[in-house]
């Protein structure tokens, strides 16, 4: 069988779920709207906790790291889908491809470890308060943003390079909506199946002792909430607490689909749907699950609106 790579000059073709879908029109511009409204909030929930002091705490500066991946994870992969079915074009270099991977997983990744750090912000916070600034000082706070950006750029890199040294049969389509490993790993004239099982434990390494670590977080915090004696505190608790739950369960649910779960178990089609809840519905959706149900980042919203506007 014939090989190709980047020194034959060629690329691949995105087809994602806009040449699937019944209505491209539609889905299109609901893509479109749902990109703006996550370019929107996430770029306005980063300008109000940058300006207004009173947000700059651990939870909240950990919260602006969320809205940076979420809006970086986005602009990774909706622009140009949405450009390409415009245009009628659905191409992409090699080199492209391989930076869109990388950027993918590096911003996924990075998310998934921050996740878990905002599950011990809050842990701390609501089962050891007196000792919250003690235990979440500056140095602490800035190696939680730092450390999940440098472990997942270096293990974003690594799959990258193994995932594109490859070489590649005929076809060029890729049944995706972006340049990801399962969908690439289809299209490679040799056996995968060793590197298939390393992606398998390097996603259970990345998304499992994380996930274990929230659960274990919030199990220890729901047992502080009950025995809490004030109920505007207990509600309080509650409500942060399932916000962040909920974002939990969308960015988990669509990771382990896409990297725990066989490959046998996958088919396009599901990939595709999977693909656009992660990147483009989950980072629209979470700037408005934290800010609508946070009085103060509401409040900080309704002072930096005032300073600027008046």
């Amino acid at each position: 069988m014939e090989h190709w790579n980047s020194t034959l000059g060629r690329g691949f073709i995105l087809m994602g779920i806009l040449n699937d879908s019944g209505s491209p029109g539609l889905l299109c511009a609901t893509m479109t709207v749902l990109y703006m409204l996550a370019l929107t909030s996430n770029g306005l929930l980063l300008l109000v906790i940058t300006v207004d002091v009173w947000l700059h705490m651990p939870m909240y500066l950990l919260l602006r790291q969320l809205s940076l991946m979420d809006l970086l994870f986005t602009s990774v992969v909706t622009p140009k889908a949405i450009i390409d079915f415009l245009l009628s074009e659905n191409s992409i270099s090699f080199g492209g491809c391989a930076f869109q991977m990388f950027l993918a997983l590096t911003v996924g990744g990075a998310e998934d470890l921050l996740l878990a750090f905002m599950a011990y912000d809050r842990y701390v916070a609501i089962c050891y308060p007196l000792n919250y600034m003690v235990l979440m000082r500056p140095r602490v706070c800035w190696l939680m943003m730092v450390t999940p950006w440098v472990l997942a750029s270096l293990n974003a890199l690594c799959h990258t390079l193994y995932t594109m040294h490859f070489p590649f049969c005929m076809s060029r389509n890729i049944n995706h909506l972006l340049c990801e490993i399962p969908p690439l790993l289809k299209l490679a004239c040799e056996d995968a199946s060793r590197y298939e099982l390393m992606l398998y434990v390097t996603g259970v390494t990345f998304l499992i002792p994380p996930l274990v670590a929230i659960l274990a977080s919030y199990t220890l915090i729901l047992l502080t909430v009950l025995h809490m004696p004030s109920n505007e505190g207990r509600q309080k608790a509650l409500v942060t607490c399932s916000s962040h739950l909920t974002v939990v369960g969308m960015f988990y649910g669509a990771a382990t689909f896409m990297y725990v779960l066989p490959s046998s178990l996958h088919s396009p089609k599901q990939d595709n749907i999977i693909s656009v809840f992660y990147t483009i519905v989950t980072p629209a959706l979470n700037p408005l699950i934290y800010s609508l149900r946070n009085k103060e980042v509401m409040r900080a919203l309704r002072r930096v609106l005032r300073k600027y506007m008046l």
